[in-house]
This record gives structure tokens, C-alpha cells and sequence, in this order.
């Protein structure tokens, strides 16, 4: 990839948009695959009441819409000013209480996942029905538009073609607890090509604990794979 087309899958702009200020992708094609569109506003005129609390507006009592939602609320109950990451906007904005506990819950893949993605991990790759695996480091793009693999030879697989991904574990830990991540398989359409393509993650065996961050990228990417079906649904 030459450092022009780089440089404009990264490139981004401030724009400003009745809920606030967002840091957006100068050309749309390159957004993140993780992100939400703006709502439409519930208009003014059809929410006389507050959608949560049912209490009548009037001159004390204001309406608020939630930024995620768009659904009309009174101060009461659309008081949290939560960050709000994957519409890009740049400061907190205000949201209801149940979209914020989301907006919550979203931060931590933002702040430690995300991070956990773009770093990458070492596995061992098989692609389709090869028998021979080959040792690779995965990681998620700047843009978080593509999974990059590199080994002796390099591969890229564009985030929005994965149709399915599915965690492989192994035994409990000794006094219960979760089962153990071990791989992932992951099931995507490459271009061009008929169907769907397969591809596996194997964490290796090692004791220089790059098994560890291998799990841990692998629990991030279950994470983001839930969060690119919930943008599909949007």
C-alpha cells in the first residue's frame, strides 16, 4: 500500500453537527466499520412529554434529545454528558440513562481492547483447508478497517467481509472459572471470490508470554465482532 493511499485512509476532518463537534473520516469509505450514524431527532412537536418519565414540557420543564437514540427527554432523565466514541464526537454529550450505561460499558473496549487490536498478537495462521499453518502477527489497522496479517507474506482482510467469528476455548481452570481461549476462526468473503473463506488463529505454546497477549487479543476481537453486528443492525 503506497503511503498516499495510506494517508487518505487516515485522514480525517472536524465537523460539527447539531448534537456537537466529530473528528469524521475525510472520505466516508475509510469510516470505522465499528462506528454508529448519528439518529434522526424524535421532532419536537411529537414529543410533548418526556419519553422516559412521562412529565408534560412547559417553560421550566425542558426537552433534551439523547445523542444516541434521538428520543426526547426531560433534564431529569437525559442529565449524563458521556463520551460517546462510535459517532466520533470529539467532547462528552448528553445522553438518557440507558444509552449511557451502553455508551459506559462501550469505553472499556475503547480504552483497553481497541488498544489490544492495534497492537497485535503472534498465532499460528491457517488459510481454507491448508494442513500448514504459518506463524503471523494479527493486528487491526489505524483505521479499524482491516485485519493485517505478516509473516513471510502478508494478507489483509477488509473488517466489514467478515461473516462470522467464533471463539475456540479448551478445559476449565482448576476452582472453576472460564474456559480458555485457544483460537478463533473466522469466516469472511474475499473479493472476487464465491462463498466464504475461512480463516484460523492458533495462539502458540511459549513461556516469553506472547500466549498471553494472543488471548487477550482474541477476547478483543470477540468484542469487536459483536460490535460490527450491532453497526450492521443499525
Amino acid at each position: 500500500m503506497s503511503s498516499e493511499v495510506a494517508a487518505r485512509r487516515d485522514a480525517k476532518k472536524l465537523v460539527r453537527s447539531p448534537s456537537g463537534l466529530r473528528m469524521v473520516p475525510e472520505h466516508r469509505a475509510f469510516g470505522s466499520p465499528f462506528g454508529l450514524e448519528e439518529p434522526q431527532w424524535v421532532p419536537d412537536k411529537e414529543c410533548p412529554r418526556c419519553m422516559q418519565c412521562d412529565t408534560k414540557f412547559d417553560f421550566l420543564t425542558r426537552k433534551h434529545h439523547c445523542r444516541r437514540c434521538g428520543k426526547c427527554f426531560c433534564d431529569k432523565c437525559c442529565s449524563q454528558k458521556v463520551a460517546l466514541r462510535r459517532m466520533c464526537f470529539v467532547d462528552p454529550v448528553r445522553q438518557c440513562a440507558e444509552c449511557a450505561l451502553v455508551s459506559h460499558r462501550e469505553a472499556e473496549f475503547y480504552d483497553k481492547q481497541l488498544k489490544l487490536l492495534l497492537s497485535g498478537a503472534t498465532f499460528l495462521v491457517t488459510f481454507g483447508n491448508s494442513e500448514k499453518p504459518d506463524m503471523m502477527v494479527c493486528r487491526l489497522s489505524s483505521n479499524q478497517r482491516y485485519l493485517l496479517l505478516d509473516g513471510d507474506s502478508r494478507h489483509e482482510v477488509e473488517v466489514t467481509r467478515i461473516a462470522a467469528v467464533q471463539m475456540l476455548t479448551e478445559g476449565f481452570p482448576p476452582g472453576g472459572g472460564n474456559a480458555r481461549a485457544t483460537g478463533m476462526t473466522l469466516q469472511y468473503r474475499a473479493p472476487g471470490a464465491e462463498g466464504v473463506t475461512q480463516l484460523k488463529l492458533t495462539a502458540g505454546e511459549d513461556a516469553n508470554g506472547s500466549r498471553r497477549q494472543a488471548t487477550a487479543w482474541l477476547v478483543a476481537m470477540h468484542k469487536a465482532a459483536k460490535l460490527l453486528y450491532e453497526s450492521r443492525d443499525q
